[in-house]
């Protein structure tokens, strides 16, 4: 019995509610408006959820850009479940750059290349995890506690507030309906008049109890943007981190690349001061020498003594007809010139003869 009085007494309230808002959407009842200053608050937790669910979004995607990957890491977070130690992209593609050079010969200059730059990208990976799982526990927790959390509250007495306050201003109307006077020629006139005066005392109680309850809440979301700015912070110095080691973690290849002949990490070596720009042709005859063909005119120009083989380092794209091409690794003989710049000397590869900047060879 009892718990049919209380069902009847929740069902009479809820009927109550939904009278009073739609007499409220329709213009027909009067509405208790909340002062200006609790309005503000609610619009800041309002923009303040809203963009800190943006916030999370994008940082998401940002350190997980694979969308099946984030899907998984959200599920096992609210399973309670640890996340499986999961390799990055960076990590991936360094091993199979270390498991080519092995395949391929770590003993040649292309293999060992492999090796090294595939180890650099899974050191890379390596610092990518640790910046994912400071960035996690520093900023995107924090975060993810304060909307789970605070703002679930908020919302929750949000809606206890929208409630009390439906309740009050139907205790509000029963009232003005009591003193009317159509129901002053009631017989229980009186009675009615002090019953819906108590049920009115009531309900502004429990409203102003709920009014105060929650604007000590939404006045707390100034502690919050004061506990994220500090986690901002955190987040933007794990980030300096993690491009500093990326930053130091590629010089360091570079440096390591440079020590190996033929790749120069990357740079193609520079060509000697005295040449004319790679891939501009010139008819104008190099000033520090005299063109090739006036100073080998026939074969017995060549010199008898003095020819040597030399091992070519770099692949070189020949300026001009006076210039012999070359490709990395071939031996080609060479010799010196009276009169030619130090930094040159003539090659031949078989019938084929031009000037080769030294930069380029080994003398042998």
């Amino acid at each position: 019995m009892d718990k049919l009085k209380s069902m009847a007494s929740e069902a009479g309230t809820f009927i109550n509610r939904t009278v009073q808002y739609t007499e409220e959407k329709l213009g027909n009842a009067e509405k208790t408006e909340l002062d200006a200053r609790f309005e503000n608050l609610l619009q800041r937790a309002d923009r303040t959820r809203q963009w800190t669910e943006a916030i999370l979004a994008k940082m998401g995607a940002v350190l997980e850009p694979n969308p099946n990957s984030r899907l998984e890491d959200y599920v096992n977070t609210k399973l309670d479940r640890r996340t499986r130690d999961r390799e990055s992209n960076s990590e991936q593609f360094g091993s199979a750059m270390i498991d080519a050079g092995n395949e391929l010969g770590p003993g040649t200059q292309y293999g060992a290349t492999l090796i090294q730059v595939g180890q650099s990208q899974r050191k890379i990976g390596q610092i990518q995890r640790e910046y994912i799982q400071s960035s996690l526990s520093n900023y995107i927790v924090p975060l993810r506690t304060f909307l789970d959390g605070d703002m679930k509250t908020i919302t929750k007495e949000r809606k206890i507030l929208e409630n009390v306050r439906l309740d009050l201003d139907a205790a509000k109307g029963k009232v003005r309906k009591a003193r009317s006077a159509e129901a002053s020629k009631t017989p229980n006139h009186e009675e009615m008049i002090k019953a819906a005066e108590a049920d009115l005392r009531k309900a502004q109680a429990d409203f102003d109890r709920q009014y105060e309850i929650t604007t000590l809440l939404l006045e707390g979301i100034t502690s919050a943007h004061s506990t994220h700015l500090e986690r901002l912070k955190d987040f933007v110095e794990a980030e300096q981190t993690y491009y500093a080691q990326c930053s130091q973690t590629m010089a360091e290849l570079q440096q390591q690349l440079g020590n190996i002949p033929g790749s120069m990490g990357g740079i193609r070596p520079p060509r000697p001061a005295s040449g004319p720009p790679q891939g501009v042709a010139t008819t104008t005859p190099m000033p520090t020498a005299p063109p090739l063909d006036t100073m080998l005119p026939e074969d017995k120009s060549r010199p008898q003594k003095g020819v040597r083989k030399a091992k070519v380092l770099y692949d070189y794209d020949a300026a001009d007809d006076s210039e012999l091409s070359l490709l990395a690794d071939e031996v080609i003989n060479v010799y010196s010139m009276p009169g030619m710049d130090p930094d040159w000397m003539v090659g031949e590869r078989g019938s084929q003869r031009g000037r080769v900047p030294l930069t380029y060879i080994e003398v042998l």
